[in-house]
């Protein structure tokens, strides 16, 4: 039988982006906006990903290197007020392997001519699986991301 352990972590990461908040919102609201900006690596190709945004919702994300292991993402959206705040919670899988469980919240404010973002998650991660900061890095590489594609 397999150790079984839970070790649980929190962060914050805060962001501005040169974007109005329905802009900033809608990045994560919109399918086709948070493709551009919420997935793996270029080399892995494109992922398997759906959104159904509203309070009792799902969002599925699958993807990996080719031939290689499969990350998939679950979520259920518990709050929505739009253009101000998300709050999710969230399954990472490797493969059938159940690696973490997380509550997310994401407020978005004005700031001057543009938006704040705070994303604030708390996650337990589970059994055998070490994240080492390597979530709270991730999230905010794809928040730098998401700054990117409202550029465009």
């Amino acid at each position: 039988m397999s150790e079984r352990q839970s070790t649980h972590a929190t962060f914050s990461i805060e962001r501005v982006y040169d974007a109005a908040p329905e802009r900033v919102f809608q990045a994560f609201a919109n399918s086709k906006e948070k493709t551009k900006w919420f997935s793996g690596p270029k080399e892995w190709g494109p992922a398997d990903h759906k959104i159904d945004f509203r309070v009792g919702g799902r969002e599925t994300n699958r993807g990996g290197p080719k031939g290689g292991t499969v990350h998939a993402f679950e979520a259920r959206f518990w709050d929505i007020v739009p253009n101000r705040r998300i709050i999710f919670s969230y399954d990472m899988y490797l493969d059938t392997t159940r690696i973490s469980v997380s509550l997310a919240t994401v407020e978005i404010e004005p700031k001057d001519k543009g938006t704040r973002l705070t994303f604030t998650e708390q996650g337990v991660y589970l059994d055998a699986y070490v994240d080492g900061g390597s979530r709270e890095r991730g999230t905010a590489k794809g928040l730098d991301r998401l700054g990117e594609s409202l550029k465009s």
